[in-house]
């Protein structure tokens, strides 16, 4: 299993609160894509800290769908049921606000507004296929350190085609944007692995 847990990589979450959010707000629909959800915890600190900072109309029309190789994921992220030691981290008021326990003691389960707004179904990166077009945000963060770079430059071509113009693209804080891909995307800030769709490059992309 993915190493992963609730709030991991708090500066990329908060980047995309500060500096994304506001951008997504101008939608009716935002469609989020968490590739590489592994069992679910990234996708859920994403919609929990998305709702913070939304209305409940204006939440209900955000969409996360989260892929992973992996089918086992499915179940757990559909019930979003999790023990005890993988919501240790999350902050208290959160945790009191967004989880209750369940009757199997050690274990609490995601509010059901949130668990709503997130979707899992299977997918493999390397088939260069993304699940939808204009995708508002894409997050992938775990899979693509391990990726041989040519397959990494790939994934992210295609993460480039399924963003709509403006779209944004968040990785691990850990992962440097290939030079072959760097034309596609500008940063937005100094802090995190968080970038935006160049709109001039599509033009160029589509031309050729």
């Amino acid at each position: 299993m993915a190493f992963t847990y609730f709030f991991r990589d708090s500066q990329t979450l908060d980047t995309i609160v500060a500096d994304v959010l506001p951008a997504l707000q101008g939608y009716q629909y935002i469609r989020i894509w968490d590739a590489g959800c592994a069992h679910g915890p990234e996708p859920y600190s994403i919609a929990i800290m998305l709702r913070e900072r939304m209305s409940h109309f204006m939440f209900r029309n955000v969409r996360i769908d989260a892929t992973d190789v992996d089918s086992q994921f499915g179940r757990i992220i559909e019930e979003g049921v999790y023990p005890v030691g993988e919501v240790e981290r999350i902050p208290p008021a959160i945790k009191q606000k967004y989880f209750t326990e369940t009757e199997r003691m050690g274990y609490y389960k995601i509010d059901d507004e949130i668990r709503s707004c997130v979707k899992f179904s299977k997918h493999d990166l390397l088939s260069l296929k993304p699940i939808r077009g204009e995708l508002n945000l894409i997050v992938c963060k775990n899979v693509l350190l391990h990726l041989k770079p040519e397959e990494r430059v790939d994934v992210i071509g295609m993460f480039f085609d399924a963003l709509r113009e403006g779209g944004f693209l968040a990785m691990e804080h850990t992962q440097e944007m290939p030079d072959r891909v760097k034309e596609m995307f500008e940063p937005i800030t100094c802090s995190a692995q968080v970038f935006r769709k160049v709109s001039t490059y599509a033009c160029q992309r589509v031309a050729a």
